[in-house]
């Protein structure tokens, strides 16, 4: 199976689908943050190994604490994605924080910031 077959698109939706509700839940640990999402995921086209962006909202240390936690239940979360997804092989799961939705919310407040200042030094122009 090549990387971006068809298959494996479908397989990679299918694997972030499932995940998303098995961290939503059932997962019960106090570490991961309610407000974490899978964004992305990637499965390996030999089905063994398969990475996973999480968002999280929060501090830095909410994003680490769930990241430990993610790390600590992978065992579970393979597991539940063994019993709700019929693949060939089970992935080991590594989990990585994505920060692309901090990134764009921060660019966007910056731009808005530029936004605002701007008027304000047409203002000092014209006078």
């Amino acid at each position: 199976m090549r990387k971006n077959s068809i298959k494996n698109t479908r397989i990679n939706g299918e694997v972030q689908r499932v995940l998303a509700e098995i961290i939503r839940g059932e997962i019960k640990d106090p570490r991961i943050g309610e407000l974490t999402s899978v964004v992305a995921v990637e499965v390996a086209p030999d089905l063994k190994t398969c990475k996973a962006w999480i968002s999280v909202l929060g501090d830095e240390k909410a994003q680490e604490d769930t990241l430990a936690g993610l790390n600590s239940a992978e065992g579970f979360i393979r597991n539940q994605l063994a019993r709700k997804l019929n693949l060939r092989n089970t992935p080991q799961i590594r989990f990585i924080m994505d920060q692309s939705i901090a990134y764009g919310v921060s660019m966007s407040k910056l731009i808005d910031d530029v936004n605002e200042a701007i008027p304000e030094r047409e203002e000092d122009a014209e006078s």
